[in-house]
């Protein structure tokens, strides 16, 4: 595979004199993507039936003419004015009962048929028009799902499909009663009609019901993704993307990604250190204008997994956002760093957001490759740069890794609902996993839970898994290398009941969890070999083989075999030391890597990667600050 750089564009911002400029520079700069068209429906369309594509025709055949593959959007993402007049309860409404106002994007409800309708028909014209257009070669599906807190929605489209889905799902409200325990305060339904969102209860509400409606919210935004992708299917041979954000899981990306050819996800480190990630000040500081050495990492191997092996970067920072609390520029290099790190992770196509900073509306403090005065900013150099780079590198074929995680957005929805702890984060939990592989040195693949392949893994590690069925209990135990489960994993059943037997009911593994505790950061409980636990601490009863305690005598890992339960979530230091070990046993080589450095492998080289604002040595290898080098395997 021959990875590939683009750019993000939006000739409607710009006058058409100057579109075949932008398009040669973009050529010239070694980009090969241009994505276009995701807002601009009020261009497409600027009244009801009424549409205007002559301006999109001249884009398109400006950007082809200069060597460049389009990327066309569907604009769904901002549904113009008038699209009020015709479908007025369209708008998603909040927790508080408010529907949110036109006036920015993404103020449609998913449960809406007739707005979900307006989008199927959008979709289809625009792929009647260009799904055979040699210049359009990829497709992008709306515009980061969920963005803005905008999955759930509390409208009464909403409500009444709800209904409809408990009804297909539970076939009678007496079934519906004893799967969510409604005996408890007598919430108990006479019929389908009574029930309700869970939103503006006096107290909370019943989990059951929370984690009811979260899937009925996913499975909405499933069925409006679908409806565009079966409308452009028939139309088009082009493959179909959509854009998922970082550290967002109110939605089931892998239910989505079953419907597209490609995922895609839209990164910005420096943003996320500052506005989506719970680390020290001092973490914060010294990665201030490098992003979080691993944030990025994980995303990208959680969206190759969730395109079954084809990925993209559809938009990556260049320089400062506009969206986060506080908005560094990056180190000079970073905008390299980032592209060859989603590269050698296998990103097919790596695509900078924007090609020139809007000089107006709510983004115009966001950077581009370019100033508003068509300058070059930082970002458009370092793009120059690994464009030439690429043009000297043999194919990339991806790196084999030993080691897995298993991601589930349900358990994510789960936790939210029932933190226990006021600082427990599904997120966080695997981030921190995550991190403790990378450290090690090691490549790492992300998986969902129940239809994943084990075989050929040393370790797969399962934390804070919601519910766990048999048959993946017996997968993990039967798999051939070592599996660590937990902690908070198989706790609940599908119905958020606590199973019994008491969990995790681990096949061959004799240990229950008799109590669970919450604890706040100021009460850590060190371990016999150092490190401690914190944040959520199991206890346990059973014969179990004990690997790990606590310095007063309580079992925190247990084994059987390869099997192993982990019930508290390690500090650093500690969980370093269960991932070496557990790596030891299955001969899965790792190394010590300085802080901030980190390695991936692809088939037939090894990066080094590093987010330090000074130069590391590694292995001989001497990395620059805010460097990448690679050598061959």
């Amino acid at each position: 595979m021959k990875p590939e750089l683009g750019v993000c564009y939006y000739p409607e911002h710009w006058p058409e004199t100057q579109w075949a400029e932008d398009a040669a520079r973009m050529a010239a700069t070694g980009l090969r993507w241009v994505r276009i068209g995701e807002f601009a429906w009020s261009r497409m369309e600027p009244t009801p039936g009424i549409f205007d594509f002559d301006w999109l025709d001249r884009a398109i055949d400006t950007l082809g003419a200069a060597g460049l593959k389009v990327v066309l959007g569907t604009p769904t993402a901002t549904p113009p004015r008038w699209m009020l007049e015709r479908h007025p309860e369209m708008l998603a409404v909040d927790a508080d009962g408010r529907p949110r106002k036109f006036g920015s994007r993404r103020h449609y409800c998913f449960s809406d048929l007739g707005y979900r309708a307006e989008a199927t028909r959008i979709a289809r014209v625009l792929g009647e028009r260009y799904g055979r257009n040699p210049h359009v070669q990829a497709w992008q599906i709306d515009n980061e799902y969920a963005c803005h807190e905008t999955t759930v929605s509390y409208s009464r489209a909403a409500r009444d499909g709800f209904r409809d889905w408990l009804a297909q799902r539970y076939q009678s409200p007496e079934a519906l009663n004893r799967a969510w325990g409604n005996i408890f305060w007598s919430m108990e339904y006479a019929d389908f009609s009574e029930i309700d969102p869970p939103n503006l209860t006096v107290t909370e509400p019943n989990p059951a019901h929370v984690m009811a409606w979260r899937r009925y919210s996913s499975d909405m935004v499933v069925a409006f993704n679908a409806a565009q992708a079966t409308a452009l299917r028939a139309l088009t041979d082009a493959p179909l993307i959509h854009n998922y954000m970082g550290a967002v899981l109110e939605f089931d990306h892998f239910d989505v990604g079953a419907d597209l050819d490609i995922a895609s996800w839209d990164s910005y480190p420096i943003g996320f250190l500052s506005d989506r990630l719970d680390e020290t000040p001092e973490h914060k500081r010294r990665f201030l204008r490098q992003g979080d050495p691993d944030m990025q990492a994980l995303h990208h191997d959680l969206y190759r997994s969730v395109g079954r092996g084809r990925w993209w970067v559809m938009e990556q920072q260049p320089g400062p956002v506009n969206w986060a609390p506080y908005n560094p520029a990056p180190l000079p290099g970073m905008a390299r760093l980032w592209a060859w790190e989603s590269i050698a992770h296998g990103a097919e196509a790596v695509c900078y957001f924007r090609w020139r900073q809007a000089p107006f509306a709510q983004e115009q403090m966001h950077a581009g490759l370019l100033r508003p005065d068509s300058g070059a900013a930082p970002a458009l150099a370092e793009a120059e740069t690994v464009a030439a780079e690429l043009a000297g590198m043999p194919d990339i074929a991806p790196g084999r890794a030993k080691v897995a995680i298993l991601f589930d957005y349900p358990s994510a929805w789960a936790w939210e609902t029932q933190p226990q702890g006021a600082d427990f984060d599904y997120f966080r939990l695997v981030l921190e996993v995550y991190r403790g592989l990378r450290t090690l040195g090691l490549n790492i693949d992300i998986l969902p839970v129940e239809t994943s392949d084990l075989s050929g893994y040393g370790l797969v590690l399962a934390p804070g898994l919601f519910t766990m069925s048999d048959a993946l209990k017996s997968r993990l135990q039967g798999f051939g290398g070592t599996a660590i489960v937990g902690p908070r994993s198989g706790t609940r059943g599908p119905e958020f009941d606590i199973p019994v037997p008491l969990p995790p009911a681990l096949p061959g593994l004799d240990a229950t969890i008799s109590l669970t505790e919450s604890l706040p950061p100021s009460a850590d409980e060190p371990l016999e070999a150092g490190g401690a636990i914190g944040c959520w601490l199991e206890r346990l009863e059973g014969t179990a083989e004990v690997v790990e305690r606590t310095v007063a005598g309580q079992p925190v890992l247990v084994r059987a075999g390869g099997l192993h339960y982990l019930a508290g979530w390690p500090d650093p230091d500690a969980l370093r030391r269960i991932l070496a070990r557990a790596c030891a046993e299955e001969g899965i080589e790792i190394t010590d890597l300085p802080d901030g450095l980190r390695l991936r492998e692809t088939a037939t080289q090894r990066f080094y990667i590093n987010y330090n604002p000074e130069p590391v040595t590694h292995d001989g290898v001497t990395v620059p600050a805010a460097g990448v080098v690679w050598k061959d395997l």
